[in-house]
């Protein structure tokens, strides 16, 4: 089992920064990628950034240039940092960590990132 925590969201007006923090515990060795996803209300859950099995990095589009995801290994802990926040980054932000084998997802309890014009 994994567990997955994550910190560091709150209210920032348009165009500041927050960064956002996910440590891990539990069976560390069984996980492959690690990310983060967000949930705006009335939306579906979309991916934002992420760090592949490989130890590359993915980000949607909506977001390249303004965040970025980064990890410390000591710590297990993985950030993404938010730059140039507009009121439509506005949701809850969940960390995510895969299986070695692609086969099963875990997942934080969210937090908030509410961003006002």
């Amino acid at each position: 089992q994994v567990q997955l925590v994550e910190s560091g969201g709150g209210l920032v007006q348009a165009g500041g920064s927050l960064r956002l923090s996910c440590a891990a515990s539990g069976s560390i060795n069984s996980i492959g990628a690690m990310g983060w996803y967000r949930q705006a209300p009335g939306k579906q859950r979309e991916f934002v950034a992420g760090f592949t099995s490989r130890g590359g990095t993915n980000y949607a589009d909506s977001v390249k240039g303004r965040f970025t995801i980064s990890r410390d290994n000591a710590k297990k802990t993985v950030y993404l940092q938010m730059n140039s926040l507009k009121p439509e980054d506005t949701a809850v932000y969940y960390c995510n960590a895969e299986n070695l084998r692609g086969t099963y997802n875990y997942w934080g309890q969210g937090t908030q990132v509410t961003v006002s014009s």
